[in-house]
């Protein structure tokens, strides 16, 4: 039994439940619990994709909501969970993040290049690529989990399966095996845990968000732009508490690299082209006004970034080469492994029972049947090949450097660049460069992109499986029913998300005169839809211009003589923040969804400004000569700092509390390891969690409500304009800085355990 069994001089490796226990697990509330926790988390993780391009984990989270859940649920009778029915809603619960990362970076390029962002098509990649990246990694468990146990740590996998035990129930303590109790019993380690930061940290991001974005008390956004001698410079922050709370949570470093990037871009780019283009009175492409009539946000739209794409696609590369020979070790290991997987199946003893290799690739050749099958994906045999390939090959790479590295630094993004790089290359060759093959690319890209997503996700689940003695079989069917149930409801969120900010601009101001071709391709018939649908009923033909002559390319409605009449500005990723009325609409920037219409764009038609894009590229290639990770710069580089400052805050506050932890707990001799499984269970993380979580939602449900009720969300914007000093005058900029001192200010002190202190919840669990 390998649990039991001692390898070498190495202590035996013993499982918090014994192999040989049975106790409740696949239970149909942890799956609903589970199925729950991780719709809400995959919607604020998608939320956080679409305003900054990244998440974070939401396993930790989860099973600290599940542990006081059920323990609350026992106090009025109910019946407590055991330590393997809270993994399986931790598991259950940890596919919404993954899938919404994946969703978030890929599927919104499909508007850039000028196509409908379709339900079926969302939904169709959501599942297929969330259920394909599940399956491909399942016959990776033993080489990842089991034989490289103490090679590959999984940070925060371990990180939630100390989370479980010091939450164990009397139950689970009690079929505990006795040396993994003892195991457990480090000095120094703090068994307190709460929910109560979570829940406390959900509350006021809500709250807060609520008052700012939805009525106004405060501006969202402070900002200072200067004058000579830094003329175009600019310094800003949007306060929201999802932002402070991913900044906590990344830490210090990578909050550190992404504002130095915000800097580069919005103290040292914008101000060089504003003092070398001013006086310049022709139009630089690709640009489309003068640079001195052009605003700060006009200049980081048409030049700022083309520079940050081709940094983000630079440092996603760069990260991919250095991970190469973990790459082709992993795959030699994965091969390998996936052979021996069907015989292995056999082994008897609970914790090694995992799917069967029958069901695992019967079920990877319905999805490519069902890939194949789906017009809306635009699918061919090549583009299926591609996923299969790329697909395990990055499954493989994914899994392994999540074990070696943390989700959080796990480089999807390179990996999906990689991708698309790939497939546009080949279907260039092949001579595939019409419209429906963006589609065909950017489909293989985005199913690709969340297999890798959640197989790093699944890798990480069933470390902390391994750890605390789950049943593999039960946690992998756990989480295709959580995958597949995120999918299912993110894809109506995105949808949402965009048709609510959607602009619709009259061509004739943006396009004077402006016809389609007598050879265009027309879609299906449409009407205005939204808050606009009022202004216009009647029904127009759907036109996908490409290109920039005579106007913008982009989505247009015309009438029955070819002419323009509508410009269809989407919500994610769209030009135009006012709609005709004055009424203003916040966008949502998806930078990495930008990158990957770039690359599509760049490579089979060649539509990009190179020049800039090698700025970039140059620009990473500098940063990783000088020994910084290039990724998380670039990624400050092509968002607005106002995205970064706020991240920036929280990395330093965490800076803050783990120095002071470090300090209290010198004396115990904690390793780096143990150290940082004390961080990331800490009720400073839980808090940001909830702030995350909290804002997230609120901004959802603003950006709903504001659509629904554009009349309403009007009058509110009117009055604070006119009569709140917070949000609109001289001073509205450093007043507006108080409210989120104080939220800064709450995060430091709970972190620091001054404040919610634990007594309740799942603290009672260890006692």
């Amino acid at each position: 039994m390998r649990t039991e069994k001692q390898v070498g001089s190495e202590p035996a490796f013993h499982s918090y439940i014994p192999a040989h226990t049975t106790m409740r697990e696949f239970t149909p509330r942890a799956l609903i619990v589970g199925t729950l926790l991780g719709m809400v988390f995959g919607a604020s993780s998608l939320y956080l994709v679409l305003k900054v391009g990244l998440t974070v984990s939401a396993s930790i989270p989860v099973a600290v909501i599940s542990l006081a859940l059920f323990r609350l649920w026992s106090k009025v009778g109910g019946r407590d969970a055991t330590i393997l029915e809270n993994n399986i809603v931790q598991t259950t619960g940890s596919a919404g993040e993954s899938i919404a990362f994946g969703l978030g970076v890929t599927m919104p390029a499909i508007m850039i290049l000028g196509f409908d962002l379709e339900i079926t098509r969302v939904m169709l990649v959501a599942v297929l690529g969330g259920m394909l990246g599940i399956l491909m990694m399942i016959p990776l468990r033993r080489a990842l989990i089991v034989a490289e146990h103490r090679k590959l740590k999984y940070p925060e996998g371990t990180a939630c399966a100390e989370v479980l035990k010091a939450g164990a129930n009397a139950e689970s303590r009690a079929m505990a095996s006795a040396e993994a109790l003892r195991a457990a019993e480090v000095p120094g380690r703090t068994r307190n845990l709460s929910a109560k930061a979570i829940f406390t940290g959900f509350g006021i991001g809500l709250a807060y968000k609520t008052l700012m974005s939805a009525f106004k008390l405060w501006k969202d956004i402070p900002e200072k732009i200067f004058g000579a001698p830094l003329k175009g410079g600019s310094v800003a922050a949007e306060i929201s508490p999802e932002l402070l709370g991913v900044g906590y949570i990344i830490g210090p470093r990578i909050a550190s690299i992404m504002v130095a990037g915000g800097v580069l871009n919005a103290l040292v780019l914008i101000p060089l082209i504003k003092f070398f283009g001013e006086g310049y009175t022709g139009v630089l492409a690709p640009g489309t006004a003068p640079i001195g009539e052009m605003s700060v946000s006009q200049i980081r739209g048409s030049y700022i970034l083309y520079i940050g794409a081709g940094a983000v696609a630079a440092g996603g590369i760069i990260s991919l080469m250095r991970s190469l020979p973990t790459i082709l070790h992993g795959i030699r290991a994965g091969l390998a492994d996936f052979q021996k997987a069907a015989a292995a199946h056999s082994a008897v003893i609970r914790t090694e029972r995992d799917l069967s290799m029958k069901v695992v690739a019967v079920g990877i050749v319905v999805l490519m049947a069902a890939i194949l099958a789906a017009p809306a994906l635009h699918m061919n045999v090549l583009g299926a090949f591609l996923i299969v390939v790329f697909g395990f090959l990055f499954v493989t790479v994914s899994s392994r450097l999540t074990g070696e590295i943390g989700s959080s630094s796990n480089p999807i993004s390179g990996m999906t660049v990689a991708t698309l790089l790939l497939t546009c290359l080949i279907f260039l060759v092949v001579g595939w460069t019409g419209g429906t093959h963006y589609v065909t690319a950017l489909s293989v890209g985005g199913i690709v992109c969340i297999a890798a997503s959640n197989g790093g996700t699944t890798s990480q689940d069933l470390k902390t499986g391994f750890l605390v003695g789950a049943t593999p079989r039960y946690q992998q069917v756990a989480i295709l029913i959580g995958s597949t149930a995120s999918a299912l409801v993110l894809g109506p969120i995105l949808l949402g998300m965009n048709g609510n900010a959607t602009v619709y601009v009259p061509a004739a101001s943006v396009a004077p005169g402006l016809h389609a071709p007598s050879d265009a391709v027309f879609g299906k018939v449409e009407m205005i839809s939204g808050p606009q649908a009022r202004e216009d009923s009647k029904s127009y033909r759907v036109w996908h211009k490409t290109d920039m002559l005579g106007g913008p390319a982009g989505k247009y409605l015309v009438d029955e003589t070819g002419a323009a009449v509508w410009l269809v500005d989407p919500g994610i990723n769209g030009a135009f923040n006012t709609r005709p009325d004055g009424t203003e609409v916040r966008k949502f920037e998806a930078p990495k969804a930008t990158l990957m219409s770039y690359i599509i764009k760049g490579i089979l038609d060649q539509q990009l400004p190179w020049a800039l894009v090698l700025f970039g590229v140059m620009t990473a290639i500098v940063l990783e000569l000088c020994g910084v990770s290039s990724l998380a710069f670039a990624v400050g580089v092509y968002l607005p700092i106002s995205a970064s400052a706020p991240i920036f805050v929280g990395g330093l506050i965490r800076w803050l509390v783990d120095r002071r932890m470090r300090h209290d707990l010198r004396e115990h001799k904690l390793d780096e390891t143990q150290l940082a499984a004390e961080g990331d269970k800490s009720p400073g993380v839980l808090l940001a969690s909830g702030y995350i979580a909290g804002g997230a939602i609120a901004g959802i449900l603003i950006a709903f409500v504001a659509g629904a009720l554009p009349r309403v969300d009007s009058l509110i914007t009117k009055w604070a304009d006119t009569a709140n000093p917070f949000f609109a005058g001289v001073h509205s900029d450093w007043l507006a800085l108080i409210p989120f001192l104080l939220l800064t200010g709450f995060l430091y002190l709970v972190a620091r355990g001054l404040l919610l202190k634990a007594g309740t919840g799942a603290s009672k669990a260890a006692n």
